[in-house]
């Protein structure tokens, strides 16, 4: 395997022919693209595709198996908001994906809003961590990002005024058991999320239960250095 252009990558198959499938993931993806990776992908079986296969995991050196595709998160998430399997989201019965944020600072859309009555809307925003280290501890971001800085700063803005915001970490990575912000990586969305927390952003993170076969939300995981 081996990646390039971000959003392509080329893969020998078990047949041994090399093909070229979408890689649905446009950041750095550190520690998890190596060449030589064992990996896995979703052929769509549509021949007017240009690029018919999607790459989706990949085994990284310690065994353990990462979701590349940054879409899943956002899917995984969605289902469990929608069927009422997050806890500490189940009362809210309107689930809305992609919000734009018109009374924030900083303009910029929001993966969730939710809305149930009597309760100030929920603004929730998900980011998929990828990148393990020691110990089972799962970093982000894997690169400087603007970004989810920008993000962060919206969350802030609407917290302070006096909604419900979330930023949400989710997991696509077997070995990992823990999540910290990556300071040494980008020590600026660090700041920022220290500056979020301090305006009332909720900070919320989760595993992903992954198989060949299956991907699913698993359980809540702790924040903080491992």
């Amino acid at each position: 395997m081996q990646r390039y252009k971000r959003f392509l990558a080329d893969a020998e198959l078990a047949d041994g022919r090399v093909v070229t499938m979408h890689c649905p993931n446009t950041g750095a993806m550190s520690g998890c693209a190596e060449p030589g990776s064992r990996i896995w992908y979703w052929d769509s079986g549509n021949p007017r595709r240009k690029y018919a296969l999607t790459w989706e995991l990949i085994e990284v050196r310690d065994g353990s198996l990462v979701g590349i595709n940054t879409l899943r998160a956002n899917r995984l998430v969605k289902e469990a908001l929608t069927s009422g399997n997050l806890p500490g989201f189940r009362d809210y019965e309107d689930v809305r994906s992609e919000v734009a944020v018109q009374h924030s600072v900083a303009s910029g859309r929001i993966d969730f809003r939710l809305r149930a009555p009597g309760r100030p809307d929920c603004y929730l925003e998900v980011k998929s961590v990828t990148l393990g280290s020691s110990r089972g501890l799962g970093l982000f971001p894997d690169a400087p990002s603007e970004r989810a800085r920008r993000h962060l700063a919206i969350l802030s803005d609407l917290a302070l005024k006096g909604f419900r915001a979330v930023l949400f970490y989710c997991a696509q990575h077997t070995g990992i058991r823990r999540i910290s912000p990556a300071e040494r990586i980008d020590p600026e969305y660090a700041e920022a999320l220290r500056h979020a927390v301090a305006s009332g952003v909720e900070v919320v993170a989760c595993g992903v239960r992954i198989s060949p076969e299956r991907i699913e939300i698993g359980s809540a995981l702790p924040i903080g250095p491992g």
